[in-house]
This record gives structure tokens, sequence and C-alpha cells, in this order.
């Protein structure tokens, strides 16, 4: 065995925004041959540049209101393609051997489903061939390739993904996910400047924060992290002097707070089957027809209908979900007897999460009171050990993150806490 073939692996990956452009994507380039030379086999996954995917979307959009799923993603994936061939470019003129590899080349396999496909499994022998050959290699995130050989893509965010399972096929050291904010914080520290950057978490925390909106880390990514028990890192591409936030298995909770962040996901859409039968079998209906179409489902509530022996079923989607969603509820709605579907876009849903929650009374007590002093109106509650989470109205999100976490962090809410996180990005 060579001594470089025996050198252990790291896996980093940098987001859209770390190489937005020319003088980003040599940065960048520059942090991943730093970590070659200090002896450690190098594994870089790439996210598309800047806001490109955004504007595939929207290019796809503009040409049809339907779009096949296998064209949609082989036009989604050609933005991390064009970013892994600047990078292998930008390494090789600085005189480093870089290749780059695309899901298909790097045997990223995933199921048949498109646009939201999860990994079966990586084949890594490509990958391992080029590093034991000295080579840095550069890989494609979001995206794999099919049973038929067609490409897939994970979703948004599936680079996360994508560098997660990598670290976990490789058997890497760590996986370094870079973007342009510091690390984890209390909350988005665009909504609340005020907001604290947290120096560990746990996965189940992160994953519980990434899963009701924090836009931080993919949730999937998260949770393969916490299967694998893989070291996970996020931090700055332009603050390298910052350890970033680490994910570890269990973290000790403030003993004065049990809250460890705060999340708020405009991405949400409530839809309610009105006038069901109070019958066994109609819920079972509904989310089974669903779930046949991928259809994710979050918050549900069943109350009693507005008029004898029915029910209203409400429940949260992704708002991409609404058109087949709706779809689906009319077959449904003609196959029980139902009443309507009633929809409502212009929701938000505000969380708190906290692994220091399940121990301490008063928790949401406090979420509520904080709502009610901004004259917040609840629409929806969930709860779990360690998150409760409520609806409300759309343009009173950003309102709500404010006052609930002046409420649970206020130490922070000071002239010092402003003053000190001034600076920061999300």
């Amino acid at each position: 065995m060579s001594p470089r073939s025996a050198s252990p692996i790291i896996v980093q990956k940098f987001g859209g925004s770390s190489v937005a452009d020319a003088e980003k994507i040599k940065n960048v380039a520059r942090i991943i041959v730093n970590t070659h030379d200090q002896g450690f086999r190098t594994v870089a996954v790439i996210s598309a540049m800047g806001d490109s995917t955004d504007d595939l979307v929207d290019l796809a959009a503009a040409l049809s209101p339907n779009p096949s799923g296998r064209e949609y993603d082989a036009l989604l994936a050609t933005g991390e393609m064009i970013s892994v061939a600047a990078m292998a470019m930008a390494i090789n003129a600085m005189g480093y051997k870089a290749v780059g590899m695309n899901g298909q080349q790097a045997g990223v396999h995933t199921e048949d489903l498109h646009n939201r496909a999860r990994i079966l499994e990586i084949k890594t022998e490509a990958i391992e061939n080029a590093l034991n050959e000295g080579y840095i290699v550069l890989v494609t995130g979001f995206q794999g390739i099919n049973s038929k050989g067609d490409i897939t893509t994970l979703g948004r965010g599936g680079s996360d993904t994508s560098a997660v399972a990598l670290t976990g096929a490789l058997n890497a050291e760590r996986c370094d996910i870079y973007t342009d904010v510091r690390g984890v914080y209390s909350t988005d520290p665009r909504v609340v400047p005020e907001a604290i950057k947290i120096d560990q978490i746990s996965y189940i925390e992160m994953m519980e924060l990434a899963r009701v909106g924090a836009q931080v880390l993919h949730p999937r990514a998260v949770e393969l992290a916490r299967q694998g028990n893989i070291k996970l890192c996020k931090r700055s591409t332009f603050e390298l002097e910052d350890c970033g936030t680490m994910m570890i298995g269990e973290v000790a909770t403030d003993s004065n707070n049990g809250v460890t962040g705060i999340a708020c996901d405009n991405s949400q859409a409530r839809l309610a089957m009105i006038g069901c039968p109070d019958n066994p079998g109609v819920a079972a209906e509904i989310f089974g027809s669903l779930a046949h179409e991928n259809i994710s489902v979050d918050m549900i509530i069943q109350s009693l209908g507005r008029r004898e022996g029915t029910n209203d079923i409400a429940f949260t989607i992704n708002s991409v979900d609404i058109h087949d969603a709706t779809r689906v509820l009319e077959a449904v709605k003609a196959k029980i007897g139902a009443d309507n579907i009633a929809i409502d876009k212009e929701i938000a849903k505000v969380s708190i999460v906290g692994a220091g929650m399940i121990d301490r009374p008063g928790i949401a007590a406090d979420m509520f009171d904080a709502l009610a002093e901004a004259c917040i109106n609840i629409k929806m509650i969930s709860t779990s050990e360690i998150k409760i989470s409520c609806l409300v109205e759309k343009d009173q999100g950003h309102d709500a993150v404010r006052s609930i976490h002046k409420k649970f962090f206020p130490h922070a809410h000071t002239q010092q806490g402003v003053l000190l996180n001034e600076k920061v990005g999300y």
C-alpha cells in the first residue's frame, strides 16, 4: 500500500455562494489544495455556482408548466457539472492534479424517483483509484444515476447529502460543509442580528432544525451523519480561522434554557379535507393516497366537522407539492364523500427545538406568551419531545421568530450582542 493510499480522506462540500464567481472558485481551490498539502486524500463536493440552480428552475418553468421529471433533472444537474469542471481547471492551473466526476462517474446510485431521489449506494472504486494516484477528486453534488441510467437529483440542498454519503462510503475522517456563514446559529441572523453561534449541536437537534426550516443543512444529510456517526462540521469558506459548528452525538444543554434553536419555514401550505365521514379508514385513505405520490405530510390535526357525523382533517405539506396534492385529494374527496378541500398558502411554520425541552415544563407556555406579546395568532400547533411548531400568517413569520428569540435568549438582545453579531451573514 502506497503512503498516499494509506493517508486519511477528508470530504469537503462547498455551497453555491462559495463558488459564485471566478475569484471565489480560486479561493475555494486554495482551501482544497491546502487540505491536500496537509497529507489528506481530498474529495470536494461542489454545488452549482451562485443562484444558477434557481435560474435553471426559472428556465424550466418558462418552458413548461409541468416538465418531465427526467428532463427536469437533466437540466438542473448541469449547474454542478459546470462548477466541478471550473474547479478542476483552477486546481490544475495551480500545478496540482484534479479530476472532476459527475454522479454517474462517481458511482452514486439512487432510486428511480426524480427531483428528490435517495441515494441507495455509492460504488467508490473510481474515486479511490483517483485518490490513490494522487488526484484531488471533485464530485458534483445533488445528483446521481438511477437503474435506467437516467440522471436523478436529490432535492434542493442535496449536495449536503452527497457529501455526507460519500464520507460514509469512503470511510473518511470527517465531512466539512463550507458556506458563507460561520456555523449554525440560534436562528437566522438575517432575521435576528443578535443570533448566537452554536459551537456544538447534537445530530437530533440539527436534524429537527433542518426539517422545520433552518436552511443550514439538508435534513437527509444530518440523518445520514447520525446513522453513520460521521463527524460533520459546518464552517465558513471566508473565515477559516473560525472552527464552525460541530455536530456530535449528545451535547450538554444549557441548564437555564432548554431551547437550542428557532426556525421559520415559509415554504409550507395548509390543506384541509372538510366534512370527512367519521368512519374508520378515512384518514388512512387520505394519507395513504398522498404517500403513494411521494408527498410528505407534516402537521396533522383532526377536529369535529361542521355537521354531525363528520370531521375536518387539516395538515401541512411543502408548497411545491400543492398541485399534485390537490389532484390526489380531489380523487379522495369523491371516493369518501367529503364536502370540499380548503387550501391556505399564506402561512409560515415557526418552531423551537432543543433536547433540553423534555424536562422543562413551561417552555410551550413561554413560546405562546412570546407570540401573544407580538399580537400573533396561532393557527395550528404540533409538538414532540424536542420540538414545538406553530402555524402563523406568512407575513408575521419573521416577527414571530424575533419575539420568540428574545424570550429564550434575552442575554443576546443587548448592545454588546448586536455589536458582536452585526457582521454575521446567513
